[in-house]
């Protein structure tokens, strides 16, 4: 655990093996991450405004759709939870700090690497160099291996270093939360954020691996003369779907259940009542990350595979429903005749349930294998995961920031800048999203830089609402910036929120360099 001196300076940063410093790193890191993956989302928005072709050629609009989607998937999101995790599973726990600290340090610092390389190709191609990748965030074969620019090789490593990075800190959750329990505290006594990011921890080490794999089979393909995706050298394309997808949807669910755990925190805090049915919140995260592993072909309904397959996955895919809507019920009843107040935190996660409910919902319909077939690479699969993952999981997060954030800089944050935050995004977030269903009904396809004149209206709107949407996140920097670098706002108590429960609020605030040097006793 190191001394009980810190490093001064840049030491301090590089060399820390600190859960909160290392926490702190994920969680600026993941700013900057969202607001460079932003700016590219813009280009695609100003770009779509209006009909024709504006700003980009088509290929440089299809690096900003690829490069937008790995930089806000492995960037954004799932550094921010990674981040939350370290910062707050030792305080939850009753732990000095995270098992691994050493281990911790080193899988933070390979993700700068990670990005600068693959970001690196999309600066030398807006430069006049060679193209950056260009086949989509999701690198279908024989886009990425064929016909893949240069920069693929790129992409292909800093993707390996993500996956790394992203075992590393799993391995160290796990480790952390069976070792370091603070006496007294059973597994069914942990806060549910702990629970999500256990079962979360154990989809990273069996996924992660499969699209290392993935992206391996992609570099053989292109340099050494296999033809795993080839199908002139008698393989198959449909074969690397089938790959990507095992990865790629357990990974959906990576992104989503820690904002699970961090709104099943907040509620009750603001709702003034415990939450209602822990245990079968528990079973439900257990289950939906189980049943994650056998849904991943829903994303290929229209591949051609036999009837059989359709059905069992679209069956599998209904299941998950089940699980996920007795967290929507449980949060909903823990909220039913509570003495509810408003604070920022609580606003963020009432909107989170009833935005990533809608999300769900289209998730529900574009389980359906026929009418999939029509929505199937339309704006409404763009308006599906987009609900689910900016007013879901990042939703989430800014939550959690809201919550803990008196409690790791011991200021309450600026309250108004927070409400303007929060209305300006969740107003500007629906005029984004939403009119994209209606559109990918219509049949617009998503990925594409032009488009017929009939949706020239509703593109307009959805840009409109995309540049607010960028614009409200200022506000979030401008928070941050004055409660972390300015410590400007009152002084918190300890317990901050009154009604908050849990060993984190019996630290001081600002929690200390190392939380717990006595284990806590847990009743």
């Amino acid at each position: 655990m190191g001394d009980h001196h810190k490093p001064s300076g840049i030491k301090r940063w590089l060399l820390t093996t600190n859960h909160k410093d290392i926490g702190s790193m994920y969680l600026i890191f993941s700013l900057v991450m969202f607001l460079i993956g932003g700016v590219m989302a813009l280009v695609i928005r100003a770009e779509l405004m209006f009909p024709g072709l504006q700003l980009v050629d088509p290929n440089f609009f299809n690096q900003m759709t690829t490069v937008h989607g790995l930089v806000m998937v492995f960037g954004a999101v799932m550094p921010a939870f990674v981040g939350l995790a370290n910062w707050l599973i030792p305080m939850m726990i009753g732990a000095p700090d995270m098992a691994l600290p050493r281990m911790n340090n080193w899988s933070f610092w390979i993700l700068p690497f990670a990005f600068t390389i693959l970001i690196s190709s999309v600066i030398t191609s807006a430069l006049g160099g060679p193209s950056a990748p260009n086949f989509g965030w999701t690198f279908y074969a024989p886009l990425s291996t064929t016909y893949g620019p240069a920069s693929t090789d790129f992409f292909i490593f800093s993707v390996h270093l993500m996956g790394i990075s992203s075992i590393m800190g799993a391995i160290n959750v796990i480790v952390t939360i069976f070792n370091l329990r603070a006496p007294g505290m059973t597994l069914m006594k942990m806060p549910l954020f702990v629970w999500t990011w256990l079962i979360t921890a154990y989809l990273l080490i069996a996924v992660m691996p499969v699209l290392a794999g993935a992206v391996t089979m992609m570099l053989t393909d292109r340099h050494f003369g296999t033809s795993f995706f080839d199908a002139a050298g008698g393989g198959d394309p449909v074969l690397f779907q089938h790959i990507f997808w095992f990865f790629g949807h357990p990974e959906v669910y990576i992104m989503i259940l820690p904002s699970f755990g961090v709104v099943s925190s907040i509620l009750p805090t603001f709702a003034r009542k415990p939450l209602f049915g822990y245990s079968s919140m528990v079973y439900a995260t257990a289950s939906i990350a189980f049943l994650s592993f056998v849904v991943w072909a829903h994303h290929m309904f229209t591949v051609g595979m036999p009837l059989a397959g359709n059905l069992f996955f679209m069956y599998m895919t209904m299941l998950i429903a089940v699980p996920t809507g007795v967290k929507v019920f449980n949060w909903v009843a823990t909220m039913w005749k509570g003495s509810m107040t408003f604070e920022v935190p609580m606003l963020f996660s009432l909107a989170f349930v009833i935005l990533f409910t809608i999300g769900g919902l289209s998730g529900l319909m574009l389980a359906i294998t026929p009418v999939d077939q029509q929505y199937h690479d339309t704006y409404f699969v763009v308006a599906h995961f987009h609900y689910v993952l900016v007013s879901g999981a990042i939703f989430g997060i800014i939550a959690g920031v809201y919550y803990w954030l008196p409690k790791w800089t011991g200021v309450m944050f600026n309250e108004t800048l927070a409400k303007w935050h929060f209305w300006s995004s969740v107003i500007t977030v629906n005029i984004l999203f939403f009119p994209m269903h209606f559109v990918g009904l219509a049949g617009m396809p998503r990925r594409i830089p032009d488009y017929a004149l009939q949706f020239a209206d509703f593109n307009f709107l959805i840009s409109l609402g995309g540049f607010g949407f960028g614009l409200s996140q200022l506000f979030l920097v401008a928070v941050v910036w004055q409660a972390c670098f300015k410590r400007k706002g009152k002084a918190v108590t300890d317990q901050v929120w009154e009604s908050a429960e849990g060993l984190e609020w019996t630290l001081p605030s600002p929690a200390p360099y190392h939380s717990f040097t006595t284990p806590p006793l847990v009743k």
